[in-house]
């Protein structure tokens, strides 16, 4: 097959969605279709290109599997809503013309959101080139915006509503990571074949994320010996509950077997630091490369999955299957009864409490902290449902059957 891949970031930016991306195009090639994919160049470190790169609206790269056309991304401060949607629509508009003036026709073309309205290019390319357009969701938007007070305003929120709808429908297959996120868009889709909406979880590369040696060059840079490491690592934004790892630490400040990592950036980082200042137990790390990934993770005891109340229902976050490939325990901060907690609970790789509750985490930490053959346990078993039922191989399979059944239809 000949697949075009629509998607906002890519390799080597380190955006968690870039990297699943990267795993999922490597995997189409590994089973010999050629792909070609239109993407940003890489931005989302410092939210400016990074260094290196040309500052020009596309460029063109050929790759042994197909190709990599990058685009300008305009970045801009996470924190300015507005200017971000300017951004993303001039980054969609880039993305469509790429899209519909190519020499290839795909057979199939595979768009990842968010942005939600970078559907509108893959929509536009089905179009133009008469082939199926799969619209996988990573995050249900405006959901998201809408639980964080992102969004606000009632005339905005039925525009973006409508918006989602439009595209829902005039997608031949929805992708999402849950039953939770499937429920979701079945519903909004009622009367228009909800059958449309496909559970494809995300996945983790189980290779190139392995059961590390916690003693690395990262704990020694942080000046941590034998400590337990406690960290939070991703993105620092209105979806995040990441106060309380401030609260667990101000908590356990006279332990002086903890130390609290935060590591990675976004727009509640200033805030964070404020509220954090002065504790000893705590660090904070900015984003690092996407080669250190491993390394980190390997690093710390104990890793956490925070989210506001409300939001596991329209997010599941890829980092953690990552968790769980480096062989960690997880205290996960989620909705009851949502995917995360299915899956640690299936796992039985950590502790799951209630959201936006300081005195649970702190509880479930605590647990951790003096139970230390309990957390190489869960390790262990995580790995080992992780190696079971999220390998790459296995996720790559299922798009590839969806589409073969698109193009026979």
């Amino acid at each position: 097959m000949k697949l075009l891949v629509v998607c906002p970031h890519f390799a080597p930016d380190v955006a968690p969605t870039g990297d699943v991306m990267t795993a999922i195009v490597e995997q189409f090639a590994a089973l010999g279709h050629e792909v070609h994919v239109v993407t940003s160049l890489p931005w989302y470190l410092g939210h400016a290109i990074d260094e290196g790169w040309d500052h020009k609206l596309t460029q063109t790269e050929r790759t042994p599997w197909g190709s990599i056309t990058r685009l300008h991304p305009f970045p801009t401060d996470k924190a300015n809503i507005p200017a971000r949607a300017v951004a993303f629509g001039g980054f969609t508009l880039l993305a469509t013309l790429s899209s519909v003036v190519r020499r290839t026709r795909p057979d199939v073309v595979f768009t990842m959101s968010p942005p939600l309205i970078l559907g509108f290019a893959g929509w536009l390319a089905s179009l133009r080139w008469r082939a199926p357009h799969v619209f996988n969701i990573q995050d249900v938007f405006p959901d998201v915006a809408i639980e964080v007070g992102a969004i606000t305003n009632p005339k905005v929120i039925k525009v973006a509503q409508a918006l989602e709808r439009f595209l829902y429908k005039r997608s031949a297959a929805v992708t999402v990571l849950s039953e939770d996120l499937r429920d979701n868009l079945a519903h909004k889709l009622e009367g228009s074949n909800p059958q449309r909406v496909r559970v494809i979880p995300n996945f983790v590369d189980t290779g190139r994320i392995s059961v590390g040696d916690r003693d690395t060059s990262y704990r020694a840079e942080l000046g941590i010996n034998d400590e337990v490491l406690v960290m939070y690592a991703g993105n620092l934004g209105y979806s995040q509950s990441v106060e309380l790892m401030i609260a667990a630490a101000r908590r356990f400040e006279n332990r002086s077997d903890v130390v609290f990592v935060i590591n990675g950036a976004g727009s509640a980082k200033a805030a964070l630091l404020e509220s954090g200042s002065g504790l000893s137990n705590l660090r904070f790390v900015g984003l690092q490369p996407r080669e250190r990934l491993p390394e980190v993770l390997a690093s710390a005891d104990i890793h956490t999955v925070l989210l506001k109340r409300g939001l596991a229902r329209s997010s599941v976050p890829s980092k953690l299957y990552s968790i769980l490939a480096a062989g960690r325990a997880v205290v996960a901060s989620v909705d009851p009864g949502t995917e995360v907690e299915r899956a640690v609970r299936s796992a039985e790789a950590g502790l799951c409490v209630d959201p936006e509750d300081p005195e649970a985490f702190c509880a479930a930490v605590e647990q951790l902290l003096d139970d230390p053959q309990e957390r190489l346990d869960m390790g262990v078993r995580g790995r080992a449902w992780v190696e079971k039922w999220a390998s790459p191989q296995a996720i790559a399979a299922q798009y590839v059957a969806l589409f073969e059944e698109l193009i026979r239809t």
